[in-house]
């Protein structure tokens, strides 16, 4: 199919820091693909396992939009807004940088790994001031569904950001399929699966693949195993 991007899982930055190993989607830290910068507004998709009780230092950010996505443990926040948060599995974050903000996050556990994604967008508008936002998900409606997770709009399901996307999180039986269509014209897909096997318009992504599509306002997705996936709507710039 035309208008695609097939990036496997092996393709990915890497780099192992004894209490952090991470892997990029797009350029990030000491790993530059010139290649492979963004997709769209999508700036970094961060594939990270931390070590028991250890994490990232307090640290600053600015005109991002920031969404974290635990898959397995806890992480401990800390900002200089005054929150001071668990997100746990099944939890889902968001960080409107804006005009700045600096945090910290840890795995509090002593006995347990974290992983999670972390993702950038390049927002809409710049400036704002900064925002925190958490919410717990509902695994449920995942079931064989687009469950979304994240929009535009502060009064719709999920966290809300200063960005035409909108995410989804899906637990998608063997054998099934769904279509799923565009909520803003222009905007493109980027879907990376998490676990198990699917097909996306007939191509295959195994465990951490993913395909960003583009010019292309319906697309199929297809369960070849039982398998959870994230698709984010974003917009292509």
């Amino acid at each position: 199919m035309k208008n695609t991007l097939l990036h496997k899982a092996n393709t990915r930055g890497h780099a192992d820091h004894g209490w952090l190993n991470a892997y990029h989607s797009f350029s990030f830290g000491s790993w530059y693909n010139p290649e492979r910068v963004q997709f769209g507004v999508l700036r970094v998709l961060n594939d990270d396992t931390v070590a028991a009780g250890m994490g990232f230092g307090e640290h600053g950010h600015d005109n991002m939009e920031i969404i974290t996505i635990p898959l397995e443990g806890d992480l401990a926040h800390k900002d200089s807004m005054g929150n001071a948060e668990t997100i746990k599995t099944g939890d889902v974050q968001v960080m409107s940088a804006g005009t700045g903000i600096r945090h910290s996050e840890f795995n509090p556990n002593a006995d347990q790994q974290t992983k999670l994604f972390q993702i950038w967008l390049f927002p809409k508008t710049t400036n704002v001031e900064p925002r925190y936002q958490q919410i717990t998900l509902d695994a449920a409606e995942q079931k064989n569904n687009f469950s979304q997770i994240l929009s535009p709009n502060e009064d719709d399901a999920g966290v809300w950001i200063h960005q035409d996307a909108w995410f989804y999180l899906s637990d998608f039986d063997k054998d099934f399929s769904k279509n799923i269509a565009l909520k803003k014209e222009g905007n493109g897909f980027y879907i990376i699966n998490i676990d198990g096997e699917i097909e996306v318009c007939g191509t295959k992504l195994e465990k951490r693949d993913a395909i960003g599509i583009w010019e292309n306002n319906e697309i199929e997705i297809k369960a070849t195993t039982d398998s959870k996936f994230l698709i984010m709507e974003i917009p292509m710039i």
